[in-house]
């Protein structure tokens, strides 16, 4: 049967169909496995994970298509938690003897108790986010091809300055089941899509680059050619404004940063900090807070996993669980945390639907999906007009953030100097340097123009990476480190 097969509207009877029926797997036989790790153990829950994904992947580099991949994964993971002690076992096939021999790996874990048994509970979907197709199969091989060749096309046409284009593209469509002792079963299928687009520009010698793109849990039919002159417009731009740009001065100033992908700042310096793990042990910034006023009036985050057709958006969550809307913080005031089943147990809190893997070769933990900062009141040109001498950060490219102390460093790809409240000039070299819980206090005006990113972020975690949002208005900081190049 083919993975684009979508049985009435159940997703259950679609992946037993995929990752059962094949290898004459019954669900009484997961439960039975289940059963066995319980037997004579007092865990306090166990949970099988099967997965199947196709994947490919298109690279273009020199007006040539140079790669294509093509990739089929499955296996199950086998878990089973005793409080806060995991025992993992994982096959990378899908048959009964894999399952069994997996099984027979976790059981070593927990004291002698009794066996547990539960009622089969069939979880359905309370999302229906993304429709449960094949996104390889949206497009032919040919026009694949054609579609990297085009966006290439239009790159060096946009300007006589662009001297080298590279751009990707890449889909994945994962079937999943969730089998777990309390009896739940539940499934669904997940499509995915990115392209990817990078510009070198040329001119008296020197050389700089801009990168755009964009995807989501959809076909690649997406990708039109509207859609891909706007990448086109924002990678070629960015190139150019590069050209241009002065060495960025450094010290303390206000900071400016524009709505959508600069919410990746708001991602590591902060979102990481509330996942439920790190609260747990008490190694984030934000841990024993709850209720206290960890940034500005007016400043909410929430993270939600409930956006359809977007990168970060899930309709289930990798423990069956489906995803929510969790307000983090409100007007300033934190109010909670991002959980999975065994760390919200710990706390005496419920799962949020966040617990999130790689593959069936991983633990799940928490983790964000779609992470933002709601509106404010302000207009992006007022919050400009208001800075006498600052930054503008318009895009960011890399970082990183130590979730203990809270210290992050970033790199702007594009930025601007502000001077009596205009866009004076591209800057180059710009980095922003603080403290996440310090930052959130020092913004004083929050824009009404919140925007996602175009549906290009991965988020790496204990070794694992996972598709996430991130989103944001336009925020005025009013002090923040700035590094420069003239320095």
């Amino acid at each position: 049967m083919s993975e684009n097969t979508v049985i009435g509207n159940n997703p259950v009877k679609a992946a037993e169909a995929i990752l059962l029926a094949p290898n004459d797997i019954t669900q009484a036989a997961l439960f039975e496995t289940l059963a066995d790790i319980h037997n004579g153990r007092d865990l306090t829950f166990a949970d099988l994970y099967l997965q199947h994904e196709c994947s490919e992947s298109w690279s273009l580099e020199e007006g040539i298509v140079k790669s294509g991949e093509f990739n089929v994964a499955c296996g199950v993971g086998v878990r089973a938690v005793n409080v806060d002690k995991q025992a993992f076992s994982y096959a990378d096939e899908i048959t009964l003897p894999a399952l069994r021999q997996a099984a027979q790996v976790v059981r070593a874990i927990g004291r002698q108790g009794q066996s547990r048994s539960a009622g089969l509970i069939f979880a359905g979907l309370k999302h229906d986010l993304y429709r449960p197709l094949n996104p390889l199969d949206s497009l032919t091989d040919d026009e694949k091809v054609r579609l990297l060749e085009r966006i290439e096309q239009r790159a060096r046409a946009q300007d006589a300055r662009v001297v080298q284009v590279i751009a990707s593209l890449a889909g994945s469509f994962e079937t999943i089941m969730v089998a777990r002792s309390d009896g739940r079963l539940a499934a669904e299928q997940r499509p995915l899509t990115r392209l990817s687009l990078t510009v070198i520009v040329e001119e008296n010698g020197r050389r700089e680059q801009g990168h755009a793109g964009g995807g989501g849990r959809f076909g690649y039919e997406y990708f039109s050619d509207d859609v891909l002159d706007a990448y086109v417009r924002q990678a070629v731009t960015q190139a150019t404004l590069n050209l241009d740009a002065r060495p960025a001065p450094a010290g303390l100033t206000t900071v400016v940063l524009g709505p959508g992908w600069p919410g990746i700042l708001l991602h590591e310096a902060i979102g990481h900090g509330l996942e439920g793990d790190f609260n747990r042990k008490g190694t984030s910034a934000f841990s024993g807070r709850i209720g206290e006023q960890v940034a500005a009036p007016g400043i909410t985050v929430v993270d939600d996993g409930t956006i359809p057709l977007r990168r970060g958006s899930l309709n289930m969550d990798d423990e069956g669980e489906p995803t929510k809307r969790t307000v983090l913080i409100e007007d300033g005031i934190l109010r909670g945390y991002l959980f999975d089943e065994m760390n919200a147990r710990l706390m005496n809190a419920i799962s949020t639907g966040n617990a999130r893997r790689e593959s069936f070769a991983h633990l799940p933990m928490p983790r964000m999906t779609n992470t933002m900062m709601e509106n404010g009141g302000y207009d992006s040109q007022e919050i400009i007009a208001s800075v006498e001498d600052g930054l503008y950060a318009a895009n960011f490219g890399g970082g990183q953030v130590d979730i203990t102390s809270g210290q992050f460093v970033f790199s702007t790809a594009e930025a601007w100097k502000i001077e009596k409240g205009k866009l004076s000039y591209p800057v180059k070299g710009a980095t922003l340097i603080g403290h996440g819980p310090e930052v959130l206090k020092r913004v004083s005006m929050i824009g009404n123009d919140l925007a996602l990113d175009g549906g290009i972020g991965t988020c790496g975690k204990d070794g694992q990476s996972v598709p996430v949002g991130v989103g944001q208005p336009t925020l005025k900081i009013d002090e923040l480190v700035v590094g420069g190049t003239d320095q």
